[in-house]
């Protein structure tokens, strides 16, 4: 996924895919005048409790092997409370953990929809110092770019969920942060190995442009809060109803080597199945100048809308690992639906 200060697009930054699924048909509609996007922007989120990567197995003062988590604590799992007590994140787990002995630790737990409670022994692996043997995670970070704004300064941004780097579980949000960034170099891409933004990310209130209140399988969502700072140009565009969509001739806007602008594509595949929710449309780049820059789709580029005959049709997703030139894309009226 990414650092907090530079260059790491994080894991759902642009997720990579090699197959190419076939289409079906669909009778969706929607129409909407928005602000089009294509800029780059830091992004920092706070899970909803703290998540719990993996447990491990220790060595105890006795000597012994000892793994307490083990069968009751899960990855993916969110501890939300230990011993009745609201935690809000790692810091405050931490700190309980600091205080431990030897007796039963009750751990509140989220598994998908249903919350249970566990009873773990934490192990003494010290004088006086105990552990749950949990490796946990409170916080995502990185890079990615904004698609759209609609008329309530609501944001769609990615296309597709932030899953965690270590369980590929999507990440359960209590809130997050959109900041500036500021693109400092293009990794291009080649087949086998796609390319990647590096960028700088100042987490300070001057850089805050929104808050982020929904992390979906369709993308970041939430509110800009500073418009001006966000586009250098206010461009209204309306958006197309998938049955619009057709193969053929197309763009995308993205920002590369300090600019924002189009550059051409081809709609190879349309699905209106609706099986996934962020890989309806297929792509490939054709434009040579982003070909020499870029390789095709990096990561990164998740986000950039895609538009055809003059309205917005979806958003850049996925990259194909075996063929940077060609990529998934999402439906522009899978994202609205996230924002109405």
């Amino acid at each position: 996924m990414f650092a907090a200060c530079a260059g790491w697009v994080f894991a759902g930054a642009l997720e990579q895919e090699n197959e190419i699924r076939q289409a079906e048909a669909s009778t969706k509609t929607a129409s909407e005048t928005v602000l089009l996007g294509g800029m780059p922007v830091g992004i920092y989120m706070e899970t909803d409790g703290v998540m719990v990567l993996s447990t491990e197995t220790m060595t105890g003062i006795d000597g012994s092997e000892h793994e307490p988590a083990a069968g009751l604590v899960q990855s993916g799992d969110y501890i939300t409370a230990v011993n009745g007590e609201v935690i809000n994140g790692k810091s405050e787990l931490l700190d309980v953990v600091d205080h431990l002995d030897s007796e039963n630790v009750v751990l509140t737990l989220q598994r998908g929809d249903k919350t249970m409670d566990v009873r773990i022994r934490p192990v003494e692996c010290g004088p006086g110092e105990y552990k749950l043997g949990i490796w946990v995670r409170d916080n995502v970070q990185g890079l990615g770019t904004v698609t759209f704004v609609t008329g309530q300064s609501r944001f769609g941004a990615l296309g597709h969920g932030i899953h965690d780097v270590d369980t590929n579980v999507l990440m359960s949000v209590a809130g997050g942060t959109l900041y500036k960034t500021s693109i400092q170099d293009i990794l291009k891409g080649e087949d086998g190995s796609p390319g990647t933004m590096e960028g700088i990310i100042v987490y300070n209130s001057y850089n805050i442009l929104g808050s982020i209140d929904k992390n979906t399988e369709a993308g970041i969502y939430g509110t800009v809060d500073r418009l001006d700072q966000l586009f250098d140009e206010q461009i209204p565009i309306e958006t197309a109803s998938t049955d619009e969509i057709e193969t053929g001739s197309a763009t995308i806007r993205c920002f590369v080597d300090n600019e924002l602008k189009e550059y051409e594509i081809q709609v190879t595949d349309i699905d209106r199945s609706g099986k996934e929710i962020n890989k309806g449309l297929v792509i490939q780049v054709t434009d040579p100048e982003l070909l020499e820059k870029t390789g095709g789709i990096i990561q990164g580029m998740s986000g950039s809308p895609i538009i055809q005959n003059g309205k917005l049709i979806g958003a850049v997703t996925h990259v194909f690992v075996q063929d940077s030139t060609k990529g998934y894309g999402i439906f522009i009226e899978n994202m609205l639906d996230q924002v109405k």
